[in-house]
């Protein structure tokens, strides 16, 4: 289970913090009460930058493809201010 502390008690108490991650506890870093986010044990979370990866690409391939036209590269810089 994860703990609960704020950003300003993290900053605090990090180096506390760090020696209980390291014993194997999660916190969530909250900010004004909403969630930021996580400190975790290096290993805990292996697979998800992966599975959040193919999440992603499996999302776009499912995407209809869009016919933008031709620009040329002037056109991508172009410069509205």
């Amino acid at each position: 289970m994860e703990e609960a502390v704020s950003a300003a008690d993290a900053n605090r108490k990090f180096s506390l913090i760090l020696r209980r991650v390291r014993e194997g506890r999660s916190y969530v870093v909250t900010s004004h009460g909403q969630p930021v986010a996580r400190i975790v044990p290096v290993g805990k979370n292996k697979g998800v930058a992966k599975s959040a990866r193919e999440a992603l690409l499996s999302h776009l391939e499912r995407q209809p493809l869009v016919n933008a036209g031709s620009w040329t590269r002037d056109e991508l810089y172009e410069d509205e201010g």
